[in-house]
């Protein structure tokens, strides 16, 4: 039986597990399982490796995108360029190479809603993810900032100095913190909502709830709004893809 699964802290809530469990099922593929590694420290990913058998691949989640790195053999371009993986895979020779799908699914989730005006992005949160999401932007040629809770290099925008004028000027706000994730969902990364119009994107790359209270917020000043989870089904099909590579 081959084995797949998913690496993350805190991930009984996941999208994954249940994803690939119907896909097998519908699909007739009968050879393969997907589990969760839900571990506290990224010290304990080696034991994973060494411990489970026949295991083929592994999505990574939150908080070891980046974390993970030096534990691999190797990075594909892609993941290299982003400095974030959230795919692995186990060659035969027991080698852990790095992939980033996270790319892949952003990008195509958002290209079908993009129109003229939409030329500049705020990415809510410096984390793994959005370091994908950088990628995608600059493949799409979309300018981006992002927004973090302090003020450093590179980062021209804080939640404190967020202003309705930066709102107006970035017609694609993409949040990439865990900010309203089940069970808080009553949370929301805080900017000014009320500057948001019908101009606007906001893809949210939380997918529990469907509708998290960003994307409400939106969707009263009339914007596009947009969840993670199309995202996620393109990028476990691209991992699914990256796994079965012969």
């Amino acid at each position: 039986m081959n084995k797949l699964g998913l690496l993350g802290r805190h991930i009984s809530y996941s999208f994954s597990r249940s994803y690939f469990k119907k896909k097998f099922e519908n699909e007739q593929i009968d050879d393969t399982s997907y589990d969760n590694f839900d571990i506290e420290t990224i010290d304990l990913f080696p034991s994973i490796i060494n411990e489970t058998k026949n295991l083929k691949g592994l999505n990574v989640t939150i908080p070891y995108k980046e974390q993970v790195i030096p534990f691999l053999d190797k990075l594909n371009k892609k993941a290299k360029a982003i400095g974030a993986v959230n795919t692995i895979k186990i060659t035969k020779k027991g080698k852990l190479i790095g992939y980033n799908t996270d790319c892949y699914g952003f990008k195509k989730s958002l290209q079908p809603y993009l129109k003229p005006n939409h030329k500049n992005a705020l990415i809510l949160g410096t984390g793994g993810a959005s370091k994908a999401i950088a990628y995608s932007l600059r493949e799409l040629n979309i300018d981006y900032e992002y927004v973090s809770r302090k003020l450093s290099s590179g980062i021209k925008f804080s939640y404190d100095t967020l202003t309705n004028q930066d709102i107006e000027n970035h017609q694609i706000i993409i949040n990439c913190t865990p900010l309203g994730t089940f069970p808080n969902i009553d949370n929301c990364p805080n900017i000014p909502y009320r500057s948001i119009s019908k101009d606007h994107i906001l893809f949210d790359l939380i997918y529990n709830p469907e509708e998290t209270t960003f994307l409400k917020y939106g969707k009263q000043k009339q914007a596009t709004t947009i969840n993670g989870l199309n995202m996620l089904k393109l990028q476990a099909e691209k991992a699914w893809s990256i796994w079965n590579l012969k």
